[in-house]
């Protein structure tokens, strides 16, 4: 697939939209590079994986979100727990395994969730979230609330077996999920071409009787335009939808990745399509921010990091007495 270029669509945008959605993308890109680095320093335990370069995707969907919509995440969930309102602070001291962190340091990179903010986990199984975002589809259909469950995933994740039942399901219950694919080209460490026997992934939904939409995943406006059809549309009780954003991460599959299998020319030509780039284009040009403005956002991003960097190296590992603490959900009258 070729780059994108020019500068992001502001079509159906207005600064008290895209300003938020542009600071966010900040934080998150901000957070990242700093999460590269520790890891790289040797800081952080377990693996990471960073969600560099897809910024516009979690940023423009989780805007459409209410704070009681769900989210289902992936391995490469930093960024869609920031967006969902996560605190920066929290969520790198998870990373440190810190007590303090979101999860108490039981979940770590690939785990974090926060069920107050709807954000049902990242999870480490490729394809996990299908079933649980599913789930939360038919409990808020069921409740009569009005909410919607967001399904992230990538192009690897869209050929397990759990995204053709949980799509059917979807569809045949007529649930509130939008399914959103953030096709970056690669599954860990193999092409689309090579996983795929359709080049366009959205034509997958097709099968379920559902809208297919593919989007230019580096285009914050045109997520945010897509998306906002399909939220709408599940939330007024017309059902689910699948959303290919087509986009590219910037380093690896985690940090650390040699990336033998990506040639330089193609890596550095999608990042010459740089999300957040492509946005700030689109703003300067249209008056809405200045370069001090740009500036700005990103001096924010970088203290807000620097003091969630230091919460986290502050805190307390946990009590390893307390192990198998919240392990289990206690019911009244049985002993776990």
């Amino acid at each position: 697939m070729r780059p994108p270029t020019g500068p992001a669509t502001l079509a159906g945008f207005s600064p008290e939209v895209a300003l938020p959605i542009h600071a966010t993308m900040v934080r998150i890109r901000v957070f990242e590079t700093r999460v590269t680095e520790l890891f790289a320093a040797g800081r952080l335990p377990g693996f990471v994986h960073t969600y560099l370069g897809q910024e516009a995707i979690a940023a423009a969907t989780c805007r459409h979100l209410r704070d009681d919509d769900y989210i289902t995440s992936t391995h490469r969930g930093h960024g869609h727990a920031i967006a969902k309102g996560m605190p920066t602070n929290r969520l790198m001291a998870e990373l440190f395994g810190r007590e303090t962190g979101a999860n108490r340091g039981r979940g770590g990179s690939m785990h974090v969730a926060d069920f107050s903010l709807g954000m049902l986990g990242a999870n480490g199984i490729v394809g996990g979230g299908f079933g649980i975002a599913a789930g939360a589809g038919l409990s808020a259909r069921r409740r009569g609330s009005g909410q919607v469950a967001v399904c992230f995933f990538g192009d690897g994740g869209i050929n397990k077996g759990t995204f053709h039942e949980a799509l059917n399901f979807a569809s045949v219950q007529s649930l509130p999920v939008v399914f959103v694919c953030e096709n970056n080209q690669y599954a860990q460490f193999t092409a689309i071409s090579r996983t795929s026997a359709v080049g366009d992934l959205a034509i997958r939904a097709t099968g379920y009787a559902m809208p297919g939409t593919t989007v230019d995943g580096n285009d914050a406006g045109a997520v945010y335009a897509a998306v906002g059809a399909a939220v709408g549309a599940a939330r007024d009780g017309d059902g689910p939808a699948l959303l290919n954003c087509v986009t590219y991460r910037h380093s690896g599959h985690y940090v650390g990745d040699a990336e033998v299998y990506r040639d330089a020319t193609e890596v550095e030509q999608w990042q010459a399509a740089d999300p957040i780039g492509r946005l700030e284009e689109a703003l300067v040009g249209a008056g809405w921010v200045d370069e001090p403005d740009v500036g700005a956002v990103w001096e924010a991003a970088r203290t807000e990091t620097a003091a969630a960097e230091e919460f986290a190296a502050s805190s307390s590992d946990p009590d390893p007495a307390t192990a198998l603490d919240y392990v289990y959900t206690h019911a009244d009258g049985v002993d776990p």
